[in-house]
């Protein structure tokens, strides 16, 4: 496999959505569940996107990676929009590889490593099949990676598992891996271990990647960037060291609430986020801690908060910007 794609000093955007639209019918009604979404990851960077569960983030993966068709809007790799044709799609999954986040689940049982491992490169064609798994199976620490060829997925560690899955994807060389919870099976004592591992291949390969989570210790922990959904919409984007010490957004600092080391857990108050009923003004009003202690009020954006929708958030590769979608938080900026 290639060390590095001669463009990857180019610090461009590589993977981009562009004020993407996702909708599924749903009781009757239409589920928004990407409801304006721009984020951009560029070449050897790495974004966590982050948000509870329902929030849309899997949705927005799927549609990166071209499993599912935006309802407006659009995906650009390269600065190109994205085909639908089946030619395409299985060169752009070449580019485009997914980890997802059961490795018990993403392995046939009844295959051995190496027919794992060797899948992607037999639906390409690729002709140097073996050296490709072996190279693979090295880059992600299975050493001798002969020991693992004829292995089957019982008689590996979860660890070593999701190991195969990544080298899996790497067989291929994509550019970009999209990681779905990537450790959240995994023994706390492994995590950590799967985390040096993709920042190691992003040093040493220039990859790029998307990790999707729950996770904001995670997300601390491996990305440059951060992106925190909420309702199918980016709220709070940025660098993920100045998002995670100083968050503006509400719904933001909530969810490092509950990390072990904060002071003090917010709960938030009303019902989960329901996509087919977005409420008005700021979609995360009903639940908003600042309005419900009145703060947002004595700040004389209340009624902003209940009723004027916020802009879709720029976004651009290594940016040292960030961004909050929050009326609250704009005022305290004035």
């Amino acid at each position: 496999m290639t060390e590095r794609r001669e463009n990857a000093g180019e610090r461009g955007s590589l993977l981009e959505a562009r004020d993407l639209h996702v909708e599924f019918a749903s009781r009757g009604r239409r589920a928004r569940a990407v409801d304006g979404v721009n984020l951009a990851v560029g070449e050897g960077e790495i974004v966590a996107l982050v948000g509870e569960s329902g929030c849309g983030k899997t949705t927005l993966a799927r549609t990166l990676l071209g499993l599912e068709r935006p309802t407006s809007g659009s995906v650009l790799y390269g600065g190109a929009p994205l085909s639908y044709s089946s030619r395409a799609l299985k060169a752009y999954r070449r580019e485009v590889q997914l980890v997802l986040q059961d490795p018990t689940g993403s392995l046939n049982p009844r295959h051995t490593v190496y027919e794992a491992v060797a899948e992607g490169p037999r639906i390409h064609g690729m002709s140097d099949e073996r050296d490709r798994v072996v190279s693979a199976l090295a880059r992600t620490g299975l050493r001798p990676p002969e020991r693992f060829l004829h292995s089957y997925p019982h008689e590996l560690s979860g660890g070593q598992r999701q190991r195969v899955v990544i080298a899996g994807a790497l067989a291929l060389d994509p550019r970009v891996l999209v990681a779905d919870e990537p450790v959240a099976s995994l023994d706390a004592s492994v995590r950590g271990e799967i985390l040096a591992l993709l920042l190691r291949l992003r040093d040493e390969l220039g990859l790029s990647a998307l990790v999707v989570t729950h996770d904001l210790g995670l997300a601390w922990n491996i990305a440059d960037r951060v992106a925190v959904m909420y309702l199918g919409r980016i709220v709070e984007s940025g660098p993920v060291e100045q998002v995670l010490r100083s968050p503006t957004h509400p719904y933001t600092q909530a969810l490092l609430s509950v990390l072990p080391e904060s002071p003090s857990p917010v709960v938030l108050s009303g019902e989960p986020p329901d996509p087919t009923r977005i409420p008005g003004g700021c979609r995360f009003h009903p639940r908003c801690q600042v309005l419900a202690a009145g703060a947002a009020a004595r700040a004389g954006v209340e009624g902003r908060c209940r009723s004027q929708p916020l802009a879709i958030l720029p976004v651009s590769p290594f940016s040292a910007d960030s961004h909050a979608a929050c009326h609250y938080a704009g005022a305290r900026l004035e």
